[in-house]
């Protein structure tokens, strides 16, 4: 009876240590170009997948891929940034954003 007791209450809790990690998105703006950071919670970096930037009104400007050090540098030039952006990444099993408001370009220009 006991032993049924421990084990329910191991499988009761087991999810939230077999959770899987998530995944952090980073990005910093400079007057050229944003730049992306994309790691688990655990600190492993995410090697492979997707970043899709969108405008506010959640439109796809711009499609690439991250690097093998979980990176990606995004130009802004031909980019409307006064609205701000939005950073996705998406590693296949798992997806983040981060958001790029207009302040932080301005602050990061100098404006």
């Amino acid at each position: 009876m006991i032993y049924r007791l421990c084990l329910a209450a191991v499988l009761a809790a087991a999810p939230s240590w077999a959770a899987a990690h998530q995944l952090v998105v980073f990005a910093s703006v400079d007057c050229s170009a944003v730049t992306v950071e994309a790691k688990f919670s655990n600190g492993r970096i995410a090697q492979q997948g997707d970043i899709r930037i969108l405008d506010a009104d959640n439109a796809l400007l711009q499609t690439l891929s991250l690097t093998e050090t979980g990176t990606a540098i995004v130009p802004l030039e031909g980019i409307d940034t006064s609205a701000g952006l939005v950073v996705e990444v998406d590693t296949g099993s798992h997806e983040n954003y981060w958001i790029v408001t207009p302040e932080d370009i301005a602050r990061n220009c100098g404006s």
